[in-house]
This record gives structure tokens, C-alpha cells and sequence, in this order.
């Protein structure tokens, strides 16, 4: 989102290209929510939203890094706004539009008619999950959630759970195994690598 207004995403960029980073996204998403706002985020004006687009391209240095302008105007807005800021965005020069929450096959093809560059795709129903229909709309990336991320918050806390309530550690179940642990790790290679190095 890029910490604030365009200024502050053109400093994001530069910043995370100095670091090394390949690509990200920039939203259109009112964030933080206002202080008192319920239920549903907001989406900034489309201006401000080309303002933090235009900020973002202007601020990267290397034209391989990736940005893409992501909106979540087909779930909280309209398919039209979504189509307004996709093509607003692609006008300024990202390098791909990531659509968040787009409700039907037939919204997703709506937009991708309407634009040019690659489609980032977070989410979606589940007759949008088949990859050669995807591909077909200029979907390059699906993005399936933040399961793996939740499933690990799960595991740790039942961890300590288990330990806080008195379960030995041999004892805790859900463990990774030696194997996968040193294929995660590399065990290998910092096994070979000490015999090379020290």
C-alpha cells in the first residue's frame, strides 16, 4: 500500500529496489481504515490512486523491477471502477493489475478486456480456479490466500499450548520431520559447506 500517501510509495520503492526486491503492489485501498469506519475498507479517490501509481513507477530505478497497481474496486465498488482504475493505472505504467475479490467469471472477463497488462488475481470463486481459462484472460498469477500463514499461526500457538499445559516437547504431536527440516534448511548444503569451509 505503500505507507501512506504517493510520496511516502515512492520512497517504498525505492527503498525495497535498494533492498533487492523483484516487484510489489501498490493498492488503492483507504489504509489504515479511518478511526470510527466499520465493516468494509474504503477505496482512496481514483486520483490519489493514480498519484501512488504514477509514484511507484517514477520511483523504482530499475525498469525490470515489477509494480503492480492493485484495486479491490470489483468487490467493494463495481465492475466499472474496477475497469476506471485498472486502465488509470496501466495509463501510468504498471506493469500488471492485481484485481482483489472479483466475484464471477463474467466480471473477471469484463476486465480483462478492458486492459493490456498481466492480471495478479487474489482470490476468487472457485469455478475461477482453473489455470488454461485464466491464462486465457491474462490472469499470470492466482493468489489462494494467506492459508499457509494462518495454518503456521495455528501450529505455534497449539505448540505452546500443549507445552503450557504440560505435554512433554518429545511428546507434541504436528512436528516436521529430520527430512523435512533439513530439506527446508538446506541441511545439505551447510553440511557440505562446513566440510568445505572449516
Amino acid at each position: 500500500h505503500g505507507y501512506g500517501n504517493a510520496l511516502n510509495v515512492k520512497r517504498t520503492v525505492e527503498e525495497l529496489e535498494f533492498a533487492g526486491l523483484a516487484g510489489l503492489a501498490i493498492e488503492d485501498t483507504d489504509l489504515p481504515q479511518p478511526f470510527g469506519s466499520e465493516g468494509k475498507p474504503s477505496l482512496l479517490s481514483i486520483e490519489e490512486g493514480v498519484g501512488k501509481m504514477k509514484a511507484a513507477v517514477e520511483g523504482r530505478s530499475d525498469p525490470d523491477m515489477v509494480i503492480a497497481g492493485r484495486t479491490s474496486a470489483a468487490h467493494l465498488t463495481s465492475i466499472d471502477d474496477a475497469i476506471a482504475r485498472s486502465k488509470a493505472y496501466e495509463g501510468v505504467g504498471v506493469d500488471a493489475i492485481f484485481l482483489v475479490g472479483v466475484p464471477t467469471r463474467e466480471a473477471l472477463e469484463t476486465i480483462a478486456a478492458e486492459i493490456s497488462v498481466p492480471i495478479l488475481l487474489g482470490g476468487g470463486a472457485k469455478d475461477m480456479r482453473d489455470p488454461p481459462w485464466l491464462a486465457s484472460q491474462g490472469v499470470r498469477f492466482l493468489l489462494r490466500g494467506h492459508h499457509t500463514f494462518t495454518a503456521s499461526v495455528q501450529a505455534i500457538h497449539d505448540t505452546m499450548q500443549a507445552l503450557r499445559d504440560g505435554v512433554e516437547p518429545e511428546d507434541v504431536t504436528g512436528i516436521a520431520s529430520s527430512d523435512l527440516m533439513r530439506t527446508v534448511t538446506n541441511g545439505e548444503d551447510y553440511v557440505r559447506q562446513g566440510k568445505e569451509w572449516l
